[in-house]
């Protein structure tokens, strides 16, 4: 799914194609949902399309406390 959000946003230049990925995903997706793919991340992300996986991780970045 985050790479469906991700080809959405593909024609956008990379940084604002990722902070919109990382919008949507924080806008949308349940507490659960982001747990999942932050771990998925924490894995090593296989299958994550380069967008997706940045937004991501720019997502758990900004989740976690100062």
């Amino acid at each position: 799914m985050a790479n469906q959000i991700s080809k959405a946003f593909a024609h956008d230049q990379e940084d604002k194609a990722v902070e919109e990925i990382s919008n949507h995903l924080k806008k949308f997706w349940e507490k659960r949902m982001l747990a999942q793919i932050f771990e998925h991340l924490d894995a090593g992300g296989e299958g994550l399309d380069p967008l997706a996986k940045k937004a991501v991780a720019a997502l758990q970045r900004s989740a976690q406390p100062a």
